[in-house]
């Protein structure tokens, strides 16, 4: 990392596993923190509004950031395409905040590919039986849609050894320590 230089924090994980509840209580204790908003080609859902929520971009705008490198990172999910713009993260480290990402397992590894140097977090649950219990309990998703998360999250584990460092998510408060540890915040 250079001097004076921000780090990058990387995290990631399967549906279920608390990623979203862990990082807003991250950044409520440590407002330092920058989280990164992504890009997206999909339309505004009510209340989102753009620059806070996401970037709201046309494809072919999407298409040219992608083409130009200005993505970290990208990929496409159900017809719509989502991305890490690499300006406002880059200009964010060059202040010396720190910077945190929460994206998806393909998305950790493109970034990994650009910032070797970023702290890569795989947020895993404390037994699989605990995340079908996390995903049903959400009582929001039809039983198809419940059953592509937990296959797409078994695919997920699997790669848990691909990361800096694995935090068990069995008590928040334990797993926001180890969070605020890993990120040199402690």
């Amino acid at each position: 990392m250079v001097e004076g230089q921000g780090q990058l924090t990387v995290i990631t994980g399967p549906s279920g596993v608390g990623k979203g509840t862990l990082v807003q209580r991250l950044l409520e204790k440590n407002p330092k923190i920058w989280l990164s908003v992504s890009a997206t080609t999909r339309s505004p859902r009510e209340g989102e509004r753009d620059g806070l929520s996401y970037f709201f971009q046309s494809r072919e705008r999407f298409d040219a950031l992608v083409a130009d490198g200005g993505l970290l990172e990208w990929a496409e999910f159900a017809g719509n395409c989502y991305g890490t713009p690499r300006a406002p993260v880059e200009a964010q480290l060059s202040t010396g905040r720190p910077v945190l990402l929460e994206i998806e397992l393909e998305g950790a590894r493109q970034v990994r590919r650009s910032f070797s140097d970023a702290v890569q977090i795989f947020l895993a649950p404390p037994s699989f039986k605990e995340l079908e219990r996390r995903i049903r309990g959400r009582g929001t998703d039809p039983e198809e849609a419940i059953l592509r998360r937990l296959a797409r999250a078994q695919e997920e584990l699997k790669a848990k050894a691909e990361f800096d460092a694995v935090v068990v998510n069995d008590d928040l408060d334990q797993a926001l320590l180890r969070l605020e540890q890993l990120m040199g915040l402690r």
